[in-house]
């Protein structure tokens, strides 16, 4: 594993796959568990655009926690992932409820593709933050802020605002 410790583009590369493919698992686990609800905890519970967003951040992140173990002396490692994150997280909606908006409902394969993209965009938004060597002034809120939105993913599951970003739109329920 020395070799991956100086390759941050590698570790991206990795951590796309690692993203993608753990997005798509969640996306089937609450449903393969029997609707357990510590599936729900990380794991899509309907088909509304915030479970979704969930699809996208638990795995990036829990991939964040192993590779910072490699790159612990980077100190904007935090914010960079902060951006990246955030930047995936407001782009699903966006790209979204733009094209629905323009188009009119979008077919599975796009709203798949979506995910992709999305998933994409964070890994090279990071890799490009990491190859300016952005500048960082609070790495530790920068985690702390990830941290918050995964609570927030944990919390909203299970205590559902009842705006058209939660509601599911096969069976127009909200949350659980």
């Amino acid at each position: 594993m020395i070799f991956l410790k100086n390759s941050f583009p590698l570790w991206q590369l990795i951590g796309f796959g690692a993203t993608s493919l753990g997005g798509t698992l969640l996306h089937f686990l609450y449903e393969w568990t029997g609707e357990n609800a510590f599936a729900a905890l990380i794991s899509g519970v309907n088909e509304s655009t915030w479970e979704h967003m969930k699809l996208l951040f638990f795995p990036t992140f829990i991939f964040a926690l192993i590779q910072s173990r490699y790159f612990k002396d980077l100190g904007n490692f935090w914010c960079i992932k902060f951006v990246g994150i955030v930047t995936g997280l407001i782009l699903i909606p966006v790209i979204f409820y733009t094209y629905n908006g323009a188009f009119g409902k979008s077919p599975d394969w796009l709203n798949i593709s979506i995910f992709f993209i999305c998933a994409a965009i964070v890994y090279i938004t990071e890799t490009r933050l990491y190859n300016k060597n952005f500048s960082c002034k609070r790495p530790t809120a920068a985690f702390i802020g990830i941290c918050l939105i995964g609570v927030a993913f944990i919390v909203f599951t299970f205590h559902t605002p009842q705006i058209p970003l939660f509601q599911d739109p096969i069976t127009r329920l909200y949350g659980i």
